[in-house]
């Protein structure tokens, strides 16, 4: 009888801090979700109910806010069509970048292949603005202001550290073994990056290309200061609700959640392949 009591209290112990870390979980995961919950309720709304200083969750919901904020300005597909194209060509040409590079110092790398690595990532940490300047008066000279191709660039530039340490972590969990036996079977560098490592990699490379399309996608600075019409992404659009008038919150919330609503389906839908990705090579 005694050895049977001791035997259950490790269980019931487990199971209570299970059931606790269970409903923290929880209380995260709604913390975390209820931003996007109350924006979504306020575009539901009319301006009149939006701005109210009292917090009101029973009311008619109306699509107006909806119409308005889409044929606000040039319309919302304008916008949206260049976030897509700068968002996914600067991760198209990062990956491109980023692969091989990544190959080059986890499987060849020299003395200096932890001084780059480190080197990529403290650039990071200059601010945005600190950059702008220089970068602007390039820009003019090369003609690049407000277009598509010179706010892809800066997306690369922007992702492409955080991408290619990412690759080469995943590609560090790959035993350089397979490697060196692609070698003796008579294959060159790039049959063995291209037919043996990569498909090895795959959920990571799609978690690292998943992240620098929502880190483009979600980039404000560089819209705002870099583009006027022809090259501006949903961040402008946004943007734009915020007027001399006033802020008009039922529009404003409509438009957040226009700009949102494309990558969080993505995400949700990328969700698994994601995961498999970041847990890439956490368990041998």
């Amino acid at each position: 009888m005694t050895t049977s009591r001791v035997d259950q209290t490790p269980g019931r112990k487990r199971g209570a801090g299970g059931t606790a870390l269970t409903l923290l979980a929880w209380l995260i995961g709604i913390t975390m979700f209820f931003p996007i919950f109350w924006v979504v309720m306020t575009a539901l709304k009319t301006e009149q109910t939006a701005f109210s200083m009292t917090p009101t969750f029973i009311f008619s919901p109306t699509l107006e806010s909806f119409r308005s904020a889409l044929a606000q300005g040039s319309g919302y597909w304008h916008y949206a069509i260049n976030s897509v194209i700068t968002a996914f060509g600067s991760t198209l040409v990062g990956l491109a970048l980023a692969i091989p590079a990544a190959y080059a110092m986890a499987f060849y790398p020299s003395r200096r292949t932890d001084f780059t690595l480190v080197w990529m990532v403290s650039t990071k940490f200059i601010p945005a603005v600190g950059v702008l300047i220089p970068v602007f008066l390039v820009y003019r000279s090369l003609g690049l202001l407000d277009t598509r191709l010179g706010l892809t660039m800066l997306f690369t530039s922007m992702n492409l550290p955080i991408m290619v340490w990412m690759v080469y972590s995943y590609f560090r969990d790959i035993p350089v073994d397979i490697v060196e036996a692609a070698s003796i079977d008579g294959a060159s560098t790039t049959q063995t990056m291209f037919r043996v490592i990569l498909p090895l990699a795959l959920p990571g490379l799609a978690s690292t290309g998943l992240l620098a399309l929502i880190l483009a996608w979600n980039e404000s600075f560089w819209s705002l200061t870099m583009t006027d019409y022809h090259a501006a992404t949903l961040a402008v659009y946004t943007a734009s609700f915020k007027s001399g008038e006033g802020l008009f919150w039922a529009r404003l919330s409509a438009a957040s959640v226009l700009t949102i609503a494309p990558i969080v389906v993505l995400g949700w839908f990328a969700q698994r392949q994601m995961v498999r990705g970041l847990t890439f090579g956490a368990v041998k």
